[in-house]
């Protein structure tokens, strides 16, 4: 890189090593999610030992609100830049969260309906059963609750994009009696459910709203109520990336389990299973960043060069982040407190019998 390039890394090198990087004013040669890998394991050891000038950044760069008009800004920046450009690196069901892979060869395809299985079985769905999901991205979990485990959706996100895919998606398969997608933040829940199922929207939230989605959760589900939070997590708390909180992922922050207790204890809610599933986060994020590299030239024409680099380099960061134990993934699932209709064992989880999910279309 230039002089100024390095001086500005030095001075500030959480911002901008990724902000050089991006306007082609630091080359990285060799493969680039190995190459951040290392990295997040020099950067690891500098967390622990913060200097003041680095604890200061990041008293003033604080993380964009989360409050209701925030919220939508926020998606609307992430979410709402095109829905082909995600289709282009996105798995057939439009799914943006990890993915879970029985074996390391399966394919995204297969690892993505693999993980909606998962999901549906720690939540324990049943036929006629009626299920909320809080932030559905573009509906493809919805759809597989409704298609294979005969339960009936609504389904909150503030993307009208994403909203708009889903509803399209449920008309062609002939769903849309079963499921509702709802354009509304999640602070406006108030329909009775069986299940709450939460992916890849925690992480939106907020620090400070978590016993407010508690409340959500309190207020809409039955006496014999259980759901699943998964999210982006982290060992101990400490802030989100400064450049990808600003560049891509805005008003992001990935909590701790301990924080995540708020959304739970002060409902007597019950963590009946905590599954962490790093690893395969890692792995999806390899099938992104491959796929998305192979349409660069598609990227680049749509939006630009820069925009080409911000994005493998968030894709490449991330996969160090999952890889090095930065960043966790976490399923939690829970029930109401008192409830003895559980699982004895996690063999549901996991025996051959219980792969296939139930086709069923009772109501």
């Amino acid at each position: 890189c230039d002089r100024g390039a390095l001086a500005k890394i030095l001075a500030d090198p959480n911002f901008q090593f990724g902000e050089m990087y991006a306007e082609d004013r630091l080359k990285i040669d060799g493969p680039l999610d190995l190459i951040m890998t290392e990295l997040f394991r020099s950067m690891d050891r500098v967390r622990k030992g913060r200097s003041t000038w680095t604890k200061l950044l990041q008293t003033v760069r604080r993380p964009r609100p989360t409050r209701l008009r925030a919220s939508k800004d926020n998606i609307y920046h992430y979410y709402d830049i095109g829905n082909d450009f995600y289709e282009r690196w996105l798995d057939e069901q439009m799914a943006y969260t990890c993915a879970y892979f029985p074996s390391e060869d399966a394919s995204l395809e297969d690892a993505q309906r693999a993980k909606f299985d998962h999901v549906c079985r720690k939540a324990r769905l049943e036929p006629g059963m009626v299920v909320v999901e809080a932030g559905c991205g573009w509906g493809g979990l919805a759809l597989h609750m409704a298609e294979h485990y005969g339960v009936r959706v609504r389904a909150y996100n503030i993307s009208r994009e994403q909203v708009t895919f889903a509803r399209e998606q449920a008309k062609r398969r002939e769903l849309d009696e079963r499921v509702e997608f709802i354009e509304d933040d999640w602070r406006n829940i108030k329909q009775p459910c069986d299940a709450f199922v939460s992916v890849g929207m925690l992480e939106h939230v907020g620090r400070r709203n978590y016993q407010q989605l508690g409340a959500v959760i309190d207020r809409c589900l039955s006496k014999q109520g259980r759901g699943l939070i998964h999210t982006i997590g982290q060992n101990r708390p400490y802030p989100f990336s400064v450049w990808i909180e600003r560049r891509i992922f805005p008003g992001a922050y990935p909590p701790t389990l301990g924080e995540m207790m708020d959304l739970f204890a002060p409902f007597d809610l019950s963590i009946l299973d905590v599954e962490n599933l790093r690893l395969h986060y890692a792995q999806t994020l390899r099938h992104w960043l491959q796929r998305f590299e192979s349409h660069r030239e598609w990227v680049e024409e749509k939006f630009d060069d820069k925009f080409v680099r911000m994005w493998r380099l968030y894709l490449a960061g991330s996969i160090a982040a999952f890889e090095t134990g930065t960043y966790q993934l976490y399923q939690v699932a829970f029930s109401r407190n008192g409830v003895n209709d559980i699982p004895w064992t996690r063999e549901h989880l996991y025996s051959p019998q219980e792969q296939a999910a139930p086709n069923s279309q009772n109501d």
